[in-house]
């Protein structure tokens, strides 16, 4: 005979606070994401009340999607293909064959250009055939920025894959979440300028806020400042010799302490 018990549903309820309690990747989710939207949103919305011109707004934001994910694409084609072989229990078995870190990481990145090419070459489509919007129609420019944004989403794939190696897969959230951290931050759908005092520090030690600024330049101006490019792509060789170094260390303590053994069980 059915019997409702309050009991049973408290126990379910304890079991995921308890899981809640000991998991940084459940409060990254439960905390950070509300948070990145809101704060998004919010500085779209500040963005929006301006007089923005004669700006094609649409070109505006579409560009700026077609860019940022270029850089999620490229980010993730590293960090999660890292992350599939250690899900298939892989790297261990890779790394006792005659394959070099090098070669490892150069076949990631290969992999990371195809994916970021893929869908870009998607988006671009579609943005020119449903919305009348030629992504490359601001000339040898966009290659600038686009070069840019993938050599920081590769540091920051490397910065992912370290903390893997370091922490477990209970870091595995960052595949995804480490980029976005970079989000509000990073000016992608509105300028440095909308933000706040605070925000605006932090944001001139992010890379892509550099780039995105140059691109809305671009479409201004028809010209990028030139010191743009320049601090964007010398911060973003900071972040990626950070970026390998991180890796290294951390793939060199994880042979040390049997890690990679162990890693993915």
């Amino acid at each position: 005979m059915f019997t409702f018990s309050f009991k049973r549903v408290w126990g379910i309820l304890l079991r995921h606070l308890y899981l809640l309690k000991h998991s940084f990747a459940r409060w990254i989710d439960l905390l950070y994401w509300p948070t990145v939207d809101l704060l998004l949103w919010g500085f779209i919305t500040l963005y929006l009340q301006k007089d923005l011109g004669k700006v094609n707004i649409p070109s505006l934001f579409l560009g700026a999607l077609i860019f940022w994910n270029i850089l999620i694409r490229a980010q993730q084609g590293l960090a999660v293909g890292f992350l599939e072989d250690i899900w298939a229990r892989n790297l261990l078995h890779l790394f006792v064959s005659p394959l070099t870190l090098m070669e490892y990481l150069l076949g990631l990145i290969l992999y990371s250009l195809f994916k970021a090419a893929l869908a870009s070459a998607i988006m671009t489509l579609l943005s020119s055939l449903l919305f009348n919007f030629n992504f490359f129609s601001q000339g040898v420019y966009i290659f600038y920025l686009t070069l840019g944004l993938i050599f920081f989403a590769w540091a920051i794939g490397l910065l992912t894959m370290a903390f893997i190696l370091y922490l477990g897969q209970e870091a595995e959230i960052l595949a995804w979440a480490l980029a976005l951290l970079f989000l509000p931050f990073s000016a992608v759908f509105y300028p440095v300028s909308a933000l706040p005092p605070l925000f605006q520090k932090i944001s001139s030690l992010v890379p892509p806020s550099y780039f995105f600024e140059s691109f809305r330049a671009l479409l201004f101006t028809h010209n990028i400042p030139s010191h743009n490019l320049y601090q964007g792509y010398i911060l973003t060789t900071v972040y990626l010799i950070v970026g390998a170094l991180s890796f290294a260390i951390s793939f060199n303590l994880s042979k040390k302490k049997g890690k990679l053994v162990k890693i993915g069980e």
